[in-house]
């Protein structure tokens, strides 16, 4: 999006003295040691810090570094609007919030005849409380034909240990691992729904993926995923509420109705997730805007 509004771009795992007029950094508190160094060798410099998940809901109440950097920043950039509450109103004034946009993956889509299939996508971390569909699969009936996909790589060997095991236990559970983008994109739109449980996220472009491929999407009822879905929204459910997500999966896939009422908020929500949106965003952005 960059390039395509006519900027040069040089991606780094950190900042290291190149010239340069704007720095673009992700996360202010693994990147604050860059950020700083930025502004000491070149305070006029315009640097642009954009918040993740971790950032918002973990490390900038206790982070004096991630604090520094939203003092330094000209402008913060934040993927829903619920993350303003996290931050400090003196800093709303240069708060931007962009939406994460994304394609419609190329079809054709062609879901399971025999499974209902529900896909998980995410590595497999902490934040993301990556079995909580499994163990929320485990209370369906004998007769659903719920299946799980989990795609994503175990970040720990605990993680992939417990998937392993699941995969055994769990007649309903499918572990995919890390799976190549267009092929992951692909698994998804052809599933029935997505499923985000994580405990904590920015604003997951998990989201805005299904949204995009019209896909209904059930989450955990975190300020990342509410942000974008909105507080009214029918498929969310408490994090870590196995029941509730149970019984969530149950409705998608014997009614009806829901289904549609679900694919229907969904619809409504596209337009926030339209590539055009984002990039007129970030030319507003760059404009000083």
């Amino acid at each position: 999006m960059l390039r395509g509004l006519g900027h040069r771009v040089k991606i780094r795992e950190e900042y290291r003295g190149e010239l340069c007029d704007l720095v673009l950094a992700l996360h202010a508190h693994k990147s604050a040691a860059s950020i700083q160094r930025s502004f000491q060798e070149r305070p006029g410099r315009r640097i642009v810090v954009a918040l993740t998940g971790t950032d918002l809901y973990r490390d900038l109440p206790g982070s004096s570094a991630a604090q520094r950097s939203l003092e330094i920043a000209w402008r913060i950039v934040v993927l829903q609007p619920l993350a303003l509450k996290r931050i400090q109103e003196v800093h709303h004034a240069k708060t931007r919030v962009i939406y994460q946009s994304a394609e419609s993956t190329p079809g054709p889509h062609r879901p399971s005849a025999d499974h209902f299939d529900i896909a998980v996508p995410g590595h497999l971390r902490d934040e993301k409380a990556p079995f909580v569909a499994a163990a929320a699969a485990r209370l369906l009936p004998q007769e659903s034909r719920v299946r799980i996909l989990q795609i994503g790589r175990a970040l720990t060997p605990e993680y992939e240990a417990k998937a392993r095991q699941e995969q055994i236990e769990n007649p309903r559970y499918n572990w995919l691992g890390e799976l190549p983008r267009r092929q992951l994109r692909q698994i998804v739109a052809s599933s029935s729904a997505v499923a985000l449980t994580s405990v904590m996220e920015g604003g997951a472009n998990v989201i805005s993926e299904a949204i995009v491929d019209d896909m209904p999407v059930l989450a955990s009822r975190i300020d990342g995923s509410i942000g974008l879905l909105g507080p009214h929204y029918a498929g969310l459910f408490n994090a870590g509420d196995i029941q509730a997500l149970a019984q969530l999966m149950s409705r998608l896939e014997l009614n009806d109705a829901f289904r549609t009422e679900l694919k229907g908020e969904c619809a409504n929500l596209k337009p926030l997730f339209d590539p055009a949106r984002e990039l007129g965003s970030w030319r507003q952005l760059l404009a000083g805007d």
